[in-house]
C-alpha cells in the first residue's frame, strides 16, 4: 500500500488516526439518537454504512481518497458503542453490567483476531491468483482486493442485527423529568469531575499504547524477523483470537471478586493492575531472539495490552444515569479516540525520525510503552478514591 500511494509510516498510521477522530466525533450526536430513539435500528445502519465503506477503501487509487473513505468508516463505527452500552445497561442488573461490557467488548478483539487471519489469508490467495478487474476501476492491487472481500459480509449481516429485542429503558430517579438535555450530561460531569477526568486520561493512555502496539505488530515481524506479511497476519491473528479476550474477562472478573469484597474502586483497581501488566509484557517482545520467541511471548502480551478495554467501558454504566449512559460513552469515546489517532502515527513518526532503521521499530515500541503505560497506571491510581465517592452517590438511586 505505501508503495502504491507512495506514503511512509507516518501517512499510513494516520489512516487509522482519522478514522478514530471521526468515530470519536460523530459518537456524540449518534449517542444522543440512541438514547431516545431505537438503538438496534442505529446500530443496524452503522454496519451498513461502514461495510460500504470499507469497500470503498479498496476501489481507491490515491492517499486522499482512501482517508475520506476511512472517515466514513469511522462515521459507522461510531453507531456501535454508545447504542450497545445504552442497551447492555438495560438488558442486565446494575453489578453485572462491568463484566457484560467487558464480555461485548471481546467481540471487537475477536473480530480483529479474525480480520488478521482472514486478511493473511486473503492477501495470500490474492497474490498467487490473477487481479481482480472491474468496470471502470480496472484492475485492483492486493490490499484494493482484500478491502472489498472483507466488507461485502457486513453489508448482509447488519440485517441480523434487526431481529434482536430492543429492550425497555429504565427510568432514573436522578432525573424527575428523566429527560435528556445537554445541560443535565454537563452536570453529571460536574458533579463526579475527577472521577471521569483520571478515568478517561487514564485509560486513553492504555488505549494508545496499545493501538499503537496492535497496528505496528505486522510490520515488526516483517522488518525486524523477516517474516512475509501474509504468514505474519494470520499467526498474529489466531493469537490474538485466543489470547485478546483472554484480558478483558479476566480483568473483569477480578473487577466483580473486588465489588464483592465491598472494594468500590474495584473497576479501577482491576484497570490499573492490567496497565502494570501490559508494561512488561510488551517489552519483552522486544527482546525475542527469533520471530518464534515473539510469536510466544504476543500470547501474554495479547492478553494484557486488551485487558483494560472492556473494564474502561463497564465503570461507566454503574455510576451513570440510564438516561445519560449513551452519551457518557460517546464523550468516553471522543477522549479515548485520542489514543487510536495518535497511537499508530505518532509510533510512525517515532519510526521514521528518531529510531529509522529496520530494528527501530523496537525501540519505538519501547519508548512509547514505557512512557503511556506507566502514565496510564498512574492517572487510574488517582481515579480510585473519586471512584469509590461516584459509587457511593450511585447507590442513592441506582435500581438493581
Amino acid at each position: 500500500m505505501k508503495e502504491d500511494l507512495g506514503v511512509g509510516d507516518t501517512e499510513i498510521g494516520w489512516l487509522y488516526g482519522v478514522f478514530a477522530l471521526f468515530y470519536a466525533i460523530a459518537a456524540i450526536p449518534i449517542a444522543s439518537l440512541a438514547d431516545k430513539k431505537s438503538r438496534k435500528h442505529i446500530i443496524a445502519i452503522g454496519i451498513f454504512l461502514w461495510s460500504l465503506l470499507t469497500i470503498a477503501c479498496g476501489l481507491t487509487r490515491s492517499y486522499w481518497q482512501i482517508f475520506f473513505a476511512r472517515i466514513g468508516v469511522g462515521v459507522g463505527e461510531a453507531t456501535l458503542t454508545p447504542s450497545a452500552t445504552s442497551l447492555i445497561g438495560d438488558y442486565f442488573p446494575r453489578k453485572d453490567i462491568p463484566l457484560a461490557l467487558s464480555i461485548f467488548q471481546t467481540g471487537p478483539i475477536i473480530g480483529t483476531g479474525i480480520a488478521f487471519v482472514i486478511g493473511g489469508f486473503v492477501l495470500n490467495m490474492i497474490e498467487q491468483t490473477e487481479p481482480m478487474v472491474l468496470p471502470f476501476f480496472g484492475a485492483l492491487k492486493p490490499w484494493q482486493q482484500t478491502f472489498v472481500y472483507v466488507g461485502v459480509p457486513g453489508m448482509f449481516l447488519a440485517a441480523f442485527f434487526l431481529l434482536i429485542k430492543e429492550p425497555r429503558r429504565r427510568p432514573s430517579m436522578a432525573s424527575e423529568t428523566n429527560t435528556t438535555s445537554t445541560s443535565e450530561l454537563v452536570a453529571f460531569y460536574k458533579e463526579n469531575f475527577r472521577t471521569l477526568i483520571f478515568h478517561h486520561l487514564g485509560f486513553v493512555s492504555l488505549v494508545l499504547t496499545g493501538y499503537a502496539f496492535v497496528f505496528w505488530s505486522i510490520t515488526f515481524f516483517v522488518r525486524v524477523h523477516g517474516v512475509p506479511a501474509a504468514e505474519a497476519s494470520q499467526t498474529f491473528g489466531w493469537i490474538f483470537m485466543v489470547f485478546g479476550p483472554m484480558g478483558p474477562l479476566l480483568v473483569a472478573y477480578l473487577a466483580k471478586i473486588l465489588t464483592d469484597r465491598g472494594h468500590k474502586d474495584a473497576n479501577m483497581t482491576a484497570g490499573m493492575i492490567s496497565g502494570i501488566l501490559t508494561i512488561p509484557a510488551v517489552l519483552l517482545i522486544q527482546l525475542a531472539p527469533t520471530a518464534t520467541w515473539a510469536f510466544i511471548f504476543y500470547a501474554p502480551a495479547l492478553l494484557a495490552v486488551n485487558s483494560p478495554f472492556g473494564i474502561a467501558a463497564g465503570a461507566l454504566p454503574v455510576i451513570t444515569p440510564p438516561q445519560l449512559r449513551a452519551r457518557v460513552a460517546a464523550v468516553y469515546m471522543l477522549v479515548g479516540a485520542m489514543g487510536m489517532f495518535f497511537g499508530p502515527p505518532l509510533a510512525g513518526a517515532f519510526n521514521e525520525y528518531i529510531f529509522p532503521g529496520t530494528q527501530g521499530i523496537r525501540y519505538s515500541m519501547i519508548s512509547m510503552t514505557c512512557f503511556f503505560g506507566l502514565l496510564g497506571v498512574l492517572l487510574l491510581w488517582f481515579a480510585r478514591e473519586p471512584y469509590s465517592q461516584s459509587m457511593e452517590k450511585a447507590g442513592l438511586w441506582a435500581e438493581d
